[in-house]
């Protein structure tokens, strides 16, 4: 039937298929995240305000776009959508908006460089927002696919663990070109990035994107979403508005945010600060830039592989627990850490934990969505468009404020901002993982509540056999 679940735990070619969909989006993110920065702050020579303005604008675009996405998601409803899939249809929109954008935000701005800068900043803004619209809807788009592609919750985590480790491929492949980029110059070990580097920026972004376009394609030629579509109509129920009115009035829908919420800044503000910290407070050269995020993420690959042969006795709050206790230790260490040997030796080991403790949180925290969502994929990705709702502008707004103050500040003041913000954001999302109530596997809702779900299934089951019952 058309509503059926594929069995993706025996289907590799799917597997894969589905999971190398985000490399694009994940490529242009590791871009964004370590480097926007870098090369609008060091490189172009906007002021820390400004450049973060513009990392702001495009947190907050990305932001609205992502419930809105992920509503329009839900209910794309025509002949396209049903031939093609609705997910795939935005991925392909989204795939398009990012590749006619992205470029020119990692380039001089074309016939305006001499211009004042706050010209040049809308010039760039409306590129920004093109590509965080794009970005957001592959985002939804794949994410949603998740509850569709896996039905029980270890399989998800598995679908979920397997997405990470291409995520974790796509930072390793592009620190590791920005690294023989800046290599082949001869010039890494001699001085620190500034103006000079924009031309390396550039081909560094092309390349990148080279490797997003072909696995793009190979996601819409593997994936076939008519195995999981699932009727709408059949899955509402008749006494309800509605499942996204459904999730909207569940606390757990809100705790479950904040999780996700503190983890993407755990995950997002490290990766943002770190080039800053290692540029501006311990004074590294340029390849540093590139081989200490090149640490973070080989931390973040053990990670996954961990993930993925954990076994089912591994509980949520057991798994996030871990993985915060790393990230905490590599932001305590950050703080305290500052003779020569810490910048020599020991900032790798940090960076490995800042990785390996990210990553955990992370991929537990996208597997609590998904039990969240449970068998309600009708409405999945506009509750994916919540959380990343919450992530995005959370993000731009703790960007906003530490670039803020930061033209003025001493040198430390980098190490103290990734110390702290990522810190009580570590604490704040171990807090709330600990504070979840104990949840059916299928469904994440109370177990008090697990009989009238039962019977709310069995209904939905009588109707596809009785099309005339009501």
């Amino acid at each position: 039937m058309d509503n059926e679940f594929v069995d993706i735990s025996t289907s590799l070619r799917l597997q894969l298929g589905y999971a190398i969909g985000h490399i694009l989006n994940d490529v242009c993110a590791s871009l964004w995240f370590t480097y926007f920065l870098v090369f609008f702050h060091l490189v172009l020579e906007f002021s820390a305000s400004q450049s973060g303005n513009l990392m702001l604008i495009g947190q907050i675009v990305d932001a609205l776009a992502t419930p809105f996405i992920g509503y329009q998601s839900d209910h794309t409803d025509n002949a396209l959508s049903i031939r093609y899939g609705r997910r795939k249809l935005w991925h392909l929109f989204g795939t398009a908006c990012v590749l006619t954008s992205f470029p020119f935000i990692f380039s001089e701005c074309i016939g305006c460089s001499t211009t004042h800068r706050w010209a040049q900043m809308y010039y760039f803004a409306a590129f920004i927002i093109i590509f965080q619209i794009g970005w957001a809807a592959v985002q939804i788009s794949h994410l949603s696919l998740i509850p569709e592609l896996a039905q029980d919750d270890h399989t998800r985590t598995h679908l979920t663990a397997v997405r990470y480790g291409f995520t974790v491929f796509s930072n390793l492949f592009v620190y590791i070109v920005t690294w023989i980029t800046l290599h082949i110059t001869g010039e890494c070990d001699k001085h620190q990035v500034g103006p000079s580097d924009a031309w390396k920026f550039r081909h560094i972004v092309y390349v990148v994107l080279g490797l997003g376009v072909v696995a793009s394609i190979l996601f819409h030629l593997s994936v076939n979403e008519k195995y999981s579509y699932r009727r709408q109509e059949q899955l509402l129920e008749p006494n309800e508005a509605g499942a996204h009115n459904i999730f909207l009035r569940k606390p757990l829908l809100y705790q479950v945010a904040g999780v996700y919420m503190s983890t993407r800044l755990v995950v997002n503000i490290s990766q943002v600060l770190v080039p800053l910290y290692l540029h501006r407070t311990l004074g590294l050269a340029a390849r540093a830039l590139a081989v200490v995020p090149l640490a973070m993420y080989l931390g973040s690959l053990t990670a996954a592989g961990v993930q993925r042969l954990a076994p089912r006795s591994f509980t949520r709050k057991l798994t996030y627990s871990l993985g915060s206790a790393c990230a905490l230790a590599s932001f305590v260490w950050i703080y305290f850490g500052y003779d020569v040997n810490y910048k020599v030796y020991f900032i790798y080991v940090v960076a490995v934990l800042i990785g390996f403790g990210g990553a955990v949180m992370l991929v537990t925290s996208l597997a609590l969505t998904a039990d969240l969502v449970g068998d309600k994929t009708e409405a999945s990705a506009f509750v994916y468009g919540l959380m990343s709702f919450t992530d995005k502008l959370a993000c731009g707004v703790a960007i906003a404020l530490i670039q803020m103050y930061a033209d003025e500040s001493d040198s430390t003041y980098y190490r103290n901002a990734l110390s702290w913000v990522c810190g009580i954001a570590t604490v704040c999302g171990l807090t709330l993982t600990l504070l979840l109530p104990k949840f059916t596997q299928d469904t994440f809702v109370p177990m008090s509540n697990s009989s009238s779900i039962l019977r709310n299934t069995e209904e939905i089951e009588s109707q596809e056999t009785d099309p005339h019952k009501v």
